[in-house]
C-alpha cells in the first residue's frame, strides 16, 4: 500500500485563463497508506480525472503525483503499481471464475500454490467459492462486476486500488451487500481504497472519508458526521442530506441577525454583514410564537411518509424543509409556525464557505 499526495490542477485545453478552462482546479490532498476514500459529486464535477490522474491513465497539466514520498507523476500504471475497477465489468468470458481472478496473478509469475490460496481467499469474501468453475460467459451482470471487483483486490502488493463508479450494473439489494464486502474486505486486507460515486449513500456507508467534488474542486474532505454536521461549503449542505440543508439569507450586526424580516438575537460571535444561515431539516422545530430564535413562516405543503412527516414553509421567500416526527402535531397548509433557525446546529456562510 501507499500514501497517495497530489499537488496538482488540470485542463484538457491549453493555457487556461480561468475557473471554468479546468477540469480539476488547483489542490494539494492526501490519501493515507491504508484508508478508504469516496470522490463523491455530480457528473462533471472532476471525479474520474482526479482517479485516473491517481491511476497514470491521465498525466496533470500542472503539479505532481507521489507515492510514499516518490514522484510518479509520468509513470505507467503498471509501474504505479494500481489496480483499477470500472464502471462496467472488464472480464475474460472464455476464461473461468478461477481463471480470471488468477489472471493478474499469473501475470506477475506468482507461484501456482499462492495464486490457488489467494484465488480461494478473494472467491470466499466475494461469496464466488461456489462458483469458481463456471465459465464466466454464462454469468449474470452481477457475479461479473463481482469477479472485476475480485482482479482488483486479488493483489496483495498494490499500492492502492481505485473503483469507478463500480456498482452502477448492479441491482439496489446486491449493491448494498457488495458495499458491505467491500467494507469487510477493506478491514480485512487494509488496502488503500479510492471509490468514486455520484450516490451520496454509497459514499457514506462505504467510505472513512469522503472528498465532495463540484465544478472540478475539492470543497470538503471528511468524515460522514462531518459533512453532515458542520458542511463546509454550501454545496456539501446542499448535496448531503435528503432533503439537503435549509438555506436562509441574514445580515450579522454582530450580536443580533435579520433573519426573514425578524430580528433575532445571535447564539455566536458573527462576522458583521451578510450571511447565508444553514440548518438541517432534522434540526429545524417548530415553536410557540416569538421564540428566541425563531421566524414566522407559512405552511405550504405537509407530506406523511410514514416514519415521519415533512412539513415544507415559506419564510419571508426562503423555502424551509422541517422533518418532523409521525406523532408531532400537524399544522394545516396556509398555517403560520414560528421555527427556530438558530440553535447550536446551525451554521453560517459567506460566499458560500462556512465561517462559524
Amino acid at each position: 500500500m501507499a500514501r497517495i499526495d497530489l499537488d496538482l490542477a488540470h485542463a484538457y485545453r491549453a493555457n487556461p485563463q480561468q475557473d471554468s478552462d479546468y477540469a480539476l482546479m488547483p489542490l494539494k490532498m492526501s490519501f493515507r497508506d491504508g484508508g478508504a476514500y469516496a470522490l463523491l459529486g455530480p457528473s462533471g464535477c472532476g471525479k474520474t480525472t482526479m482517479l485516473n490522474i491517481i491511476s497514470g491513465l491521465v498525466a496533470p497539466s500542472h503539479g505532481s503525483v507521489t507515492f510514499d514520498g516518490r514522484d510518479v507523476t509520468q509513470a505507467s500504471p503498471q509501474e504505479r503499481n494500481i489496480a483499477q475497477v470500472f464502471q462496467f465489468p472488464v472480464i475474460y468470458d472464455t476464461m473461468t471464475v478461477a481463471e480470471n481472478l488468477a489472471f493478474p496473478l499469473r501475470n506477475r509469475k506468482v507461484p501456482e500454490a499462492q495464486i490457488r490460496k489467494r484465488v480461494g481467499e478473494i472467491a470466499e469474501m466475494l461469496d464466488m467459492s461456489g462458483q469458481l468453475n463456471q465459465r464466466a460467459a454464462g454469468l449474470a451482470a452481477d457475479a461479473k462486476q463481482k469477479i472485476s471487483l475480485g482482479r482488483g483486490l486479488v493483489r496483495s502488493d498494490v499500492s492502492a486500488v481505485l473503483f469507478d463508479e463500480p456498482l452502477t450494473v448492479i441491482d439496489p439489494h446486491l449493491k448494498w451487500q457488495l458495499r458491505r464486502k467491500l467494507k469487510q474486505i477493506h478491514r480485512e486486507l487494509k488496502l488503500t481504497l479510492i471509490y468514486v460515486t455520484h450516490d451520496q449513500v454509497e459514499a457514506l456507508t462505504f467510505a472513512e472519508e469522503v472528498v465532495v467534488m463540484t465544478r472540478g474542486k475539492a470543497v470538503q474532505v471528511g468524515t460522514a458526521e462531518a459533512l453532515f454536521e458542520q458542511p463546509a461549503h454550501i454545496f456539501v449542505g446542499h448535496f448531503i442530506g435528503s432533503p439537503g440543508m435549509n438555506f436562509l439569507p441574514a445580515f450579522s450586526s454582530g450580536d443580533s441577525l435579520d433573519v426573514a424580516g425578524t430580528t433575532l438575537a445571535a447564539l455566536r460571535s458573527l462576522p458583521a454583514g451578510e450571511l447565508k444561515i444553514g440548518i438541517r431539516p432534522e434540526y429545524l422545530r417548530i415553536a410557540e410564537p416569538q421564540s428566541p430564535g425563531a421566524v414566522p413562516a407559512t405552511v405550504t405543503q405537509v407530506q406523511d411518509v410514514g416514519t415521519h412527516a415533512m412539513l415544507s414553509a415559506d419564510a419571508s421567500g426562503s423555502k424551509l424543509k422541517v422533518r418532523l416526527h409521525s406523532d408531532a402535531p400537524l399544522p394545516a397548509v396556509g398555517d403560520t409556525v414560528w421555527l427556530r433557525v438558530l440553535d447550536l446546529h446551525t451554521c453560517y456562510y459567506r460566499n458560500e464557505e462556512l465561517v462559524a
